[in-house]
């Protein structure tokens, strides 16, 4: 099937198998490889994007299925050469280890601050609920989000 969508910020058409999912889309057909390939049972959230600005778990969702969306990967993240304030906040507040569930962290972190300017612990921490690390206590996690949204809304 021949599907035509904007991923960060660039409108593409490409032809795609109906029953292949999103994320090997993502990653094998447009090389965009920050999605990670993790449980493929939406267990663990690391191949979260944003799918019309709602995180989506891609391991869960057909690519012919975004024909006409939008989607957001952490690639679309930085601009003009500039981290974004989140990418920064991650370096900066340690919020990573292995790096294998950063940028699906940095997406919903991203999201949340777009909605919720000054988000408490608990909300960062409800936030991110659906995405796992298995190498950190979250804590500096939740440290870089609330970091990033101080820096973002000034």
């Amino acid at each position: 099937m021949r599907i035509t969508f904007t991923i960060n910020g660039v409108e593409r058409t490409e032809d795609v198998e109906p029953r292949r999912l999103l994320v090997d889309f993502i990653r094998y057909q447009l090389a965009l490889t920050g999605t990670h390939i993790g449980c493929d049972t939406t267990s663990c959230g690391v191949c979260t994007v944003l799918v019309d600005g709602i995180p989506i778990k891609s391991c869960t969702m057909f690519a012919v299925q975004v024909d006409g969306r939008t989607i957001k990967t952490v690639e679309g993240l930085k601009e003009n050469g500039q981290l974004h304030p989140i990418q920064a906040a991650f370096k900066e507040e340690h919020g990573l280890q292995c790096g294998y569930c950063t940028p699906a962290m940095m997406l919903v972190g991203s999201k949340l601050i777009e909605e919720n300017p000054n988000p408490t612990a608990d909300e960062v921490r409800w936030a991110i609920s659906g995405n796992l690390c298995r190498c950190t206590g979250y804590v500096n996690i939740v440290k870089a989000i609330q970091s990033a949204a101080a820096a973002t809304n000034g």
